[in-house]
């Protein structure tokens, strides 16, 4: 009697959806997120410093700016959305300002959020098969992105003293298989901006390598943060130093609202590729699921560009933490951008460590969720009452850490 195919030992799931769902990144951070739900549930007092979540009301200009754009202006207001042209432009003058390079609205792709933009970019540049070098500890979804596209994941470590690019060993990692080089800066999760001359030594790393490879190198360069720096300090994209660069913004860092999905990928007009890529962005954004932001998020977007959160406030709430967790003894380099403080653990095993401070209702990221044992990270978008009552908590889970 002939097997009939749903009768045999077949996988229900794909062998990509498989591998995705196997990665211990994803699989360590929905353990972390339902022990803290089920700590937190039904008492007060939790801080949670694990993800870049708001936890205060959002700002009333935000807020207003949304009302304002959900009323409609004509009877196509929530029609199809694609690249609306006035947020391309609003985008492309305030991208321009930032970095001091013109950037002309048709090489912005509008995407949902920076995650979209990422994708968009890596299968942009990239075939299956080819490599894409990132350095840890990283974004912790560079390798969903990385392997759902069916490409090759080849990770780095950084400099753990200064948190820098290792460049020596970004171009030891370079084979005639790479295809590009993921660099995230403010860096998520170590709060480091890189300075100018360590991008230009990259860019004049990846020339040679491409010239030598006889194929191009592409840099992907996860801006989320650019506008998230601290003490006055310029932030630099790759994107000033190699013209082979594509940029991803996210606004959802800029205004504290991550559920709120629209970002961009875009093209320097130095990029010798733009007339080949442009077509190809856009067949790609239909076909990766119409990834475009919806009706209302676009028609926002030009008032959106206008203010950001108060950097200021999480600069204040950077200081409050690094100068009070410095004087109880823990280490740490103070951030200079993003949303996290990146923290020595003081012992080895920093699961043992979070989950000390787990029990006094303080939750953080241990740092073998991004690959580098030994740290820890803290998220700055908690309230002041969360940071006020939780350094009691870090005094103590200190402590008793200590023989």
């Amino acid at each position: 009697m002939t097997q009939s195919p749903t009768s045999r030992a077949v996988p229900a799931v794909s062998a990509r959806a498989a591998q995705l769902a196997s990665i211990p990144s994803f699989q360590r951070v929905d353990a972390y997120l339902r022990a803290a739900a089920s700590r937190g549930q039904g008492q007060t007092g939790v801080c949670d410093f694990t993800f870049g979540n708001p936890h205060q009301m959002p700002a009333d200009r935000y807020v207003n700016t949304l009302r304002d754009a959900l009323t409609p202006q004509n009877d196509q207001w929530f029609a199809y959305q694609t690249n609306g042209e006035a947020a391309r432009e609003a985008a492309a003058d305030s991208l321009s300002r930032l970095l001091e390079v013109v950037f002309r609205p048709e090489d912005l792709y509008l995407t949902t959020g920076g995650f979209a933009a990422i994708a968009l970019a890596l299968k942009t540049v990239a075939d299956p098969g080819d490599e894409v070098i990132y350095s840890l500890p990283p974004w912790f979804l560079y390798e969903p992105l990385i392997l759902e596209a069916g490409l090759t994941p080849v990770k780095i470590r950084i400099n753990t003293a200064t948190f820098d690019l290792d460049l020596e060993a970004i171009e030891a990692a370079i084979t005639e298989r790479t295809k590009v080089v993921i660099v995230n800066s403010p860096n998520n999760p170590t709060g480091r901006v890189y300075p100018p001359e360590l991008l230009l030594r990259l860019a004049e790393l990846l020339e040679a390598a491409s010239v030598r490879l006889g194929r191009r190198i592409y840099i992907v360069s996860d801006e989320a943060y650019n506008r998230i720096v601290f003490d006055g300090l310029r932030f630099h994209s790759p994107a000033e130093f190699y013209p082979h660069t594509l940029l991803a913004y996210s606004y959802g860092k800029t205004h504290l609202s991550p559920g709120q999905r629209v970002g961009y990928l875009a093209l320097p007009p130095s990029m010798p590729d733009r007339d080949e890529m442009r077509p190809a962005l856009s067949g790609l954004q239909v076909a990766m699921g119409w990834i475009y932001p919806n009706a209302l998020l676009q028609h926002a977007l030009p008032e959106l560009e206008k203010f950001s959160i108060d950097v200021g406030q999480l600069q204040r709430r950077r200081d409050r933490f690094v100068d009070t967790l410095g004087s109880m003894g823990y280490r740490m380099q103070p951030p200079e951008g993003s949303f996290y403080i990146y923290v020595t653990s003081p012992v080895p095993d920093d699961e043992a460590f979070t989950e000390s401070l787990a029990r006094r209702d303080v939750f953080v990221f241990p740092g073998v969720l991004f690959e580098t044992p030994g740290f820890f990270r803290i998220s700055l978008t908690a309230n002041e009452d969360m940071i006020e009552r939780s350094l009691p908590s870090f005094e103590a889970a200190l402590k008793e850490s200590r023989p």
